[in-house]
């Protein structure tokens, strides 16, 4: 509502200025005449005259919103045809040079009032009536001038038609805007939907590894429990049950063991939540090394006694553009693969899963190798497909490599999978340098 009433008052501010306009050029039209020709008929001084304030009157009108556009061109048209009349029939009738101003007027009100037809049509009429007026009063017989009305009668209808056909392409494209409109709603709907969506995905699987994890929580934390209970219950004893005095370094010894116990317990427990809640997934930065420990960490509660992950970090590994969360994902989706890998080999053997890092002249390479059997020559083109999974029902989702594979190419990286020649598979993870994207953007 706001924006048609802004429209309106822009085209009335735009009406009123072209009456302005108009009546100035008509009052400098007077005086360069009167300089021209001092013996000017007063007659013509009075029209024109008499023009330039209807034209001003009219401008003030439209500007105050007294007068509705379609009114305000009917009497710009009235006004016109009556002046040029008067000025034709003051100069010589059908013999005046003016004459030829009569066809004009319809279609230059065609032009500044096509938003309406009224006015060229009052104005075509008003016109038609004068060519026959100014004839019959010069003593024109009717068969002579009656060729001349039919040719300004046509050229008005040229005005008309002219006029017909602006208003149909203003409506073609105003109908055409609304359509681009809607269809960038439609587009912005479809995009706000397509992020809730992956929003959603990213979360199940995150939830998924989550899952996976589970089963070896209890057997993490246990461990640490067991002899944390155990100390406690040996404490007890020395300190209320025993006959002589515990050795403080014995005490001390038991304590720090304790301790350690309690924070193995603390880190899986805070390792999980963080990676479990959910979030916007906005950070536009991340921490290789930082990631890389917490993955381990996270991947250890899976491995148990299959075997270790080997970490090689090298020092001043700069920040990498893939978010922190993002980067501890994909990491612990590699890692948790390669267990499966290894898990499933034949013959069995101890895992050696390794996580390696590089710094690139581009940023940060990442590499997850494992000695498990291998990816199948017919498995490794479909590895990164959507819901493509080797593993048996309920182990996978085929959305895990899939999602790394979209986090890291959002960011200008690459994740690549191959076989090793010694044995078992390897993924290489390249990300950018976050200074160097910020640079670079």
């Amino acid at each position: 509502m706001n924006a048609d009433r802004a429209a309106l008052q822009a085209q009335l501010r735009v009406k009123r200025r072209a009456f302005l306009v108009s009546a100035g050029m008509m009052a400098t039209s007077l005086l360069l005449h009167r300089l021209l020709s001092p013996t000017h008929d007063p007659r013509l001084v009075v029209v024109q005259l008499a023009w330039s304030v209807s034209f001003v009157l009219l401008g003030l009108g439209v500007g105050a919103g007294l007068l509705p556009p379609w009114a305000s061109g009917t009497g710009s048209a009235l006004v016109c045809i009556t002046a040029v009349t008067a000025i034709v029939h003051y100069t010589g009738g059908p013999a005046s040079p003016y004459f030829v101003t009569l066809v004009a007027a319809p279609l230059l009100l065609s032009m500044f009032t096509p938003d309406s037809r009224l006015p060229t049509l009052v104005s075509v009429g008003m016109m038609l009536g004068a060519v026959v007026l100014l004839n019959t009063l010069a003593g024109i017989p009717t068969n002579t001038f009656l060729p001349q009305v039919l040719t300004f009668g046509l050229i008005g209808s040229i005005g008309l038609y002219g006029g017909t056909t602006y208003r149909r392409l203003r409506e073609a494209e105003k109908v055409a805007q609304e359509e681009r409109l809607r269809a960038l709603e439609r587009l912005a709907e479809s995009e706000r939907l397509r992020r809730r969506a992956e929003r959603e995905r990213a979360e199940v699987e995150r939830l998924v590894l989550v899952g996976q994890l589970a089963s070896g929580v209890a057997h993490e934390v246990n461990n640490p429990l067991a002899f944390v209970k155990s100390n406690l219950h040996y404490l007890e004893q020395e300190l209320l049950g025993g006959d002589k005095p515990p050795d403080p370094s014995e005490l001390r010894e038991l304590l720090d063991e304790t301790r350690q116990g309690v924070l193995r317990i603390q880190q899986i427990v805070t390792d999980l939540r963080r990676f479990s809640r959910e979030g916007d997934g906005n950070e536009d930065r991340g921490d290789p090394g930082e990631a890389m420990e917490e993955a381990r960490r996270l991947a250890s509660v899976r491995l148990r006694g299959l075997g270790d992950v080997e970490l090689d970090i090298p020092s001043g590994l700069p920040p990498v553009r893939l978010g922190q969360r993002r980067l501890v994902q994909v990491l612990l989706n590699l890692l948790l693969n390669a267990a499966d890998a290894v898990e499933s080999a034949v013959p069995a053997r101890r895992a050696r899963i390794t996580l390696r890092a590089r710094r690139t002249k581009e940023g940060v390479r990442l590499e997850v190798a494992d000695n498990g059997s291998g990816i199948p020559p017919e498995v490794l083109p479909r590895i990164f497909e959507p819901f493509f999974t080797t593993k048996p029902p309920g182990k996978g989702t085929g959305l895990g490599l899939p999602l790394c594979l979209e986090y890291v190419s959002r960011t200008g990286g690459t994740l690549t999978a191959e076989n090793r020649p010694e044995g078992g598979a390897r993924f290489v993870l390249t990300l950018t340098e976050a200074s160097a994207a910020a640079s670079a953007a």
